[in-house]
């Protein structure tokens, strides 16, 4: 235990293998907690996830939107929002209540600004003996990438969006 993931990129998957991590995880008896940034729409993940035991989902329960869709006032929100998440994930990964803990689009979270990036460092630049650290989005910072010990990047060689194909339930969310 303790060592660092991070699944980043511009192609369609970063999620799902943080998922597939977790699935794995779960299935050897281990506690984990999905923390979502961005997220706050049902999606058909959360459905499965609710069947497994060992699992703890953090995320918004007021819907967002698109960042880009967003005004000041509901970004502060929103950061609010997110740094209250990782606040409540970083305690259980200190009280080592659990075994591994997914910062699912944090990535994306820091670079737009939509997270207290002290606490964010804080949280995501260390190293817990009794906890895998994983993150996802679509560009890690530098520091991030030199002290992790897993950095897989996916790449978008073709996705159906480009075609006019949205988003799919059971496939894209």
């Amino acid at each position: 235990m303790g060592l660092n993931h991070i699944y980043f990129g511009s192609g369609k998957g970063k999620t799902t293998a943080a998922l597939g991590l977790a699935l794995r995880a779960v299935g050897s008896g281990l506690r984990v907690c999905i923390v979502q940034f961005l997220k706050s729409s049902d999606t058909s993940e959360l459905h499965s996830l609710a069947f497994l035991n060992n699992v703890k989902v953090l995320r918004s329960s007021k819907e967002f939107g698109f960042s880009f869709t967003l005004n000041n006032d509901e970004k502060n929100q929103l950061a609010q929002c997110h740094n209250d998440l990782l606040r409540r994930a970083h305690e259980l990964v200190l009280s080592e209540s659990i075994d591994m803990l997914i910062l699912d689009e944090f990535l994306d979270a820091y670079s737009l600004g939509l997270v207290d990036r002290n606490l964010a460092d804080k949280v995501a630049l260390c190293r817990y003996d009794n906890c895998e650290l994983i993150l996802t989005g679509r560009a890690p910072e530098q520091q991030y990438i030199d002290l992790y010990d897993y950095v897989s990047e996916i790449s978008s060689v073709k996705h159906p969006f480009d075609h006019g194909i949205t988003a799919r339930k059971g496939i894209e969310y």
